[in-house]
């Protein structure tokens, strides 16, 4: 396995933005795995099926077709919300663990960001960022980007929305969203993008010399 980084945390903290920047940096390939699960949760959508059949969702999961991960429709707030319904269910994971292992076993490395990286997919990751923020500082990122995309919402809708996602992502029986005990916990709520990219960067590259000059 290459050089690996975990950014893992919240919906709406910045790790997206963080591991793309991440992914550029270093030349690595980026896999939001978040977007494995919102494209589980709009397919069953538009078979019609329900989100919470763990059966009808982990067969959707089966068949994902990888190339539609860039569909506009997995980045509203209704597949946000259908992702964090189907991402409860143990066979779903399951489903998508092999893939996701896969990903990070790219040489010479990769960065993938999600709620379970460091402590599931790549526990061995040898940079690890949790990332986060107040549910209100979220709740305002998001706001602006569902407005931004033409979605009639309300602040209030939204950040009722973060706190019901962080309730479910932390309490479900697979994988819950936790800070691997080797993360670096990196706090966004008074920094700019700018200053976020930048505290990661500087976070991986001290995990670098680690991982650079240990023996093996």
């Amino acid at each position: 396995m290459g050089f690996v980084i975990a950014v893992d945390g919240p919906a709406a903290s910045g790790k997206g933005t963080i591991a793309v920047r991440l992914g550029a940096l270093y030349g690595y390939p980026v896999l939001d795995t978040g977007l494995l699960y919102r494209a589980v949760g709009v397919g069953l959508l538009k078979l019609g099926g329900d989100l919470d059949s763990e059966a009808a969702a982990a067969e959707v999961a089966r068949r994902l077709d990888l190339t539609h991960l860039e569909d506009p429709a997995l980045r509203t707030r209704a597949a946000g919300e259908a992702a964090s319904r189907v991402a409860v269910h143990g066979d779903v994971r399951q489903a998508l663990l092999d893939f996701q292992r896969a990903f990070a076993a790219r040489e010479p490395g990769a960065v993938l960001d999600g709620r379970d990286i460091g402590t599931v997919i790549a526990p061995g990751a040898p940079a690890k960022v949790y990332v986060t923020a107040t549910p209100e500082v979220r709740a305002d990122r998001r706001f602006r980007q569902l407005v931004g995309q033409g979605e009639a919402v309300t602040y209030d809708e939204i950040l009722a929305d973060i706190r019901r996602r962080d309730e479910r992502d932390g309490h479900r029986d697979a994988a819950p969203m936790r800070q691997a005990e080797d993360a670096v916990l990196l706090d966004t709520t008074e920094m700019t993008i700018e200053a976020a990219a930048d505290a990661a960067r500087r976070i991986v590259e001290a995990a670098r010399a680690r991982w650079e000059g240990s023996p093996g």
